[in-house]
C-alpha cells in the first residue's frame, strides 16, 4: 500500500557532497515523520535525521553541521543533503516514513529499499 523509494547513493571522496531523496508513495493519508537512517555491518541502525510536519528538525551528534534535512509536503518527499563527507559515514542509508495510510485511525513506520553511500578516497 505504501511505498518509499530512495535514490541518491553513490560513492564520493572525503569532503564531498551528496544528495539524497525519498519519495513516498501509495494510500497515505498524512505523513508525521520523515527520516533517514543508516547502518553498517555489525551495528545497529542509527538514526541520522529527521522532520516532522510541521518542520521540526532532529539530527545526530555525528553530522549536525553537516547534513540537512527538508521535506516537500506537497510532493511527500524527503531529502537528506550532505556535506563534508567522512570515510565513517559510510552506510547504507534507509528512509523511514512514520505514516497514516488512508482509512486508518493510527501511524505506523515504513521503511526504503536502502541506499548505499560510500565515502572513500
Amino acid at each position: 500500500q505504501v511505498q518509499l523509494v530512495e535514490s541518491g547513493g553513490g560513492l564520493v571522496q572525503p569532503g564531498g557532497s551528496l544528495r539524497l531523496s525519498c519519495a513516498a508513495s501509495g494510500s497515505i493519508f498524512s505523513i508525521n515523520v520523515l527520516g533517514w537512517y543508516r547502518q553498517v555491518p555489525g551495528k545497529q541502525r542509527e538514526l541520522v535525521a529527521a522532520i516532522t510536519s510541521g518542520g521540526f528538525t532532529n539530527y545526530a551528534d555525528s553530522v549536525k553541521g553537516r547534513f540537512t534535512i527538508s521535506r516537500d509536503n506537497g510532493k511527500n518527499t524527503v531529502l537528506l543533503q550532505m556535506n563534508s563527507l567522512k570515510p565513517e559515514d559510510t552506510a547504507v542509508y534507509y528512509c523511514n516514513a512514520l505514516l497514516v495510510i488512508t482509512g486508518s485511525s493510527s501511524s505506523r513506520a515504513y521503511w526504503g529499499q536502502g541506499t548505499q553511500v560510500t565515502v572513500s578516497s
